[in-house]
Parts: C-alpha cells; structure tokens; sequence
C-alpha cells in the first residue's frame, strides 16, 4: 500500500518516522508533502495513493474522485466536514478521525477562555502596559453561574466536569439520546436548546457541525439568552452566525464572547465582523493544539492506518 501525507503533523522528524517504521517494516511505502492549496498539486501528490493522511487541510470531491486508487483516510483531526465525505462513500473510500486527542486540550482551552473573557484579562493587561489600573474593567467569576453546554459527546462532558468544580450549575443539551444514569455520572441537568439559552449565564458550544447544527445559534436563538450573557464557541465556525453574535456583542446584548472557530480557517481578514466587535477574545484555532494533542493525534492517526489494514476499522467516520 502506498501511503501519504499530504501536510505537516507539527511533530518532530524523529517522532514520525517512528510511527512510519512499522509500516515501511510491512512493505508498504511512505510519502510526505508540505500542504498547499493547489487542487492539481495536490492530485499529483495523491493521485496513486492507497491510503491518504490529512490535517485540516481541505479535501475536495473533485481531489477524491481523481485518486482512483484511494481506500482509506485517515483524518488527524476530530472535524471532518473538511472532506468531501459524501464524496468519499460514493467511491468506496473508508473514513477514520482522531476522535479523542484533543478533549483534554479543548475542554481547558474552553476555561481558560471564559475566565479571560468574564474576568477581562484582555483590557486589564492593556491597561497595566499603559499604566492604568482595573477601574471599570472588574468582571464576574465563573463559580456559582449557570452554564449551559450544547454538545455533551466527549469534549462536551469534560469540560461539564471541569465547570462542577469550579462550583457551577451546568445545563446541557444534545440532540443524541443520553441515559439518566449517564447525564448523573457527568454531571449536568439534561434541558432542551431553548431553556438552556434562557436560563444560562454562559452558553458554550461543543457539538459536531453538521446539516443539523449549521447555524444553529443566530438571531433567534440570541435574543432568547439573558441580556450581558456570555457566548463561547469552540466547537465549528458555521455553528454560529458570526454578525449576529457580533451585532449582540456591539449592542450590548451580550456581555462578551470568545470564539476559536470561523467560517474559515485562520488567518482572517482583517476586516471579519469578529474581529471588531466589542469584548470578544478571538483565538486562531489554538484550543486543540498542545504539545502533547499533537503526538497523541498523530499515534492515533497512524493506529487507525493499523485497524484498518486488519480489518478492523476504528474511529468510523
């Protein structure tokens, strides 16, 4: 089988060439590239390979359909809707992700974030550099409020538990069927989308995107959530329509914000509706990115590559 990498994993040439090693001990063969965009570099990168491995970089239908010898891909990412899946099916391409590498990253990220945002390091470490003090800057602490948390799969329950210690109410919200007994083992009041937006005081997001969830907090679902709330998104861009949010956070509707995800991937123009709107951090995709969501993702990549030669597919896209 012929094996490549389309873009950089951010780990170290020493750390990749052990994860190769076996499959270059089984015969098979490795190649790496550096990312690009160009869909006819990418073809011929590509276009004899049995099995691809891909970052977030997007995969189009029209790359897929010209690999005509492609029959797995293994995607070190947990987001796939970067890759033409419906594409992929209708070729006969199996699909895995690196479900699980970053949920330790992302749920910290995600407290790390409200706690910037609510407490407003932003503008108080400005004024420090520039001789002010915190007067009029002094915000709320995140013990005691209630925050409602739309996505509960594994992401979703870390951070519900994270959010128990810091002695809050969590309100969650999923689409997909949870037990009692599960909901009580995490942590958190099982509601609908629309009295989570109504009774929280933070409302944060970590579901998956898809036909379902596009959109899914815009105008409507805004002007349900309590005036001076809090919104975060570090689940996909398109979860959320960016004017709305940026109109709420301007008018004052909303108390502040902290996204990580866009519409597109950074960077962003410099003219993007979040970039100017009041009291928001925005973040350029940093929440699943440490040094070790880096190596983990990577070993998970390539022990999918594993299961998969074994015939027994994992991570199932």
């Amino acid at each position: 089988m012929k094996i490549v990498l389309l873009e950089s994993l951010g780990i170290t040439d020493e750390k990749l060439a052990a994860l190769t090693e076996p499959f270059l001990q089984a015969g098979h063969s490795f190649t790496a590239y550096t990312r690009t965009s160009d869909p006819e570099i990418l073809v011929k990168q590509a276009q004899d390979a049995d099995i691809i491995v891909i970052g977030n970089m997007p995969l189009t239908g029209e790359v897929i359909s010209r690999c005509e010898q492609l029959k797995f891909i293994s995607i070190v990412f947990t987001g796939f809707d970067h890759v033409d899946i419906d594409q992929c099916r209708k070729q006969g391409v199996a699909v895995s992700n690196a479900s699980g590498y970053a949920t330790a990253a992302v749920a910290e990220a995600t407290i790390g974030l409200m706690i910037s945002v609510m407490r407003r390091f932003k503008e108080t470490e400005l004024r420090c550099r520039t001789g002010g003090t915190m007067e009029a800057l002094v915000g709320p602490l995140l013990h005691g409020k209630t925050i409602g948390v739309i996505g509960t799969g594994a992401i979703g329950s870390a951070v519900i538990k994270l959010l128990n210690a810091f002695g809050c109410r969590v309100l969650g919200y999923s689409p997909s069927e949870k037990s009692p007994e599960e909901v009580q083992k995490v942590g958190y009041e099982k509601v609908s989308l629309e009295w989570l937006l109504k009774e929280s005081d933070v409302v944060t997001l970590h579901c998956p995107l898809n036909d379902s969830t596009r959109g899914l907090i815009g105008v409507k679902e805004i002007a349900l959530m309590k005036d001076n709330a809090y919104l975060f998104n570090l689940a996909r861009g398109p979860v959320v329509d960016s004017a709305a949010l940026a109109d709420a956070l301007n008018s004052g509707k909303l108390a502040g914000a902290g996204v990580d995800v866009y519409e597109i991937e950074p960077p962003l123009p410099e003219d993007h509706v979040l970039l100017q709107a009041k009291n928001i951090v925005t973040l350029p995709h940093i929440a699943w990115c440490s040094e070790q969501s880096l190596e983990w993702r990577a070993e998970i990549a390539f022990a999918n590559i594993s299961k998969w030669l074994a015939g027994k597919q994992q991570n199932i896209v």
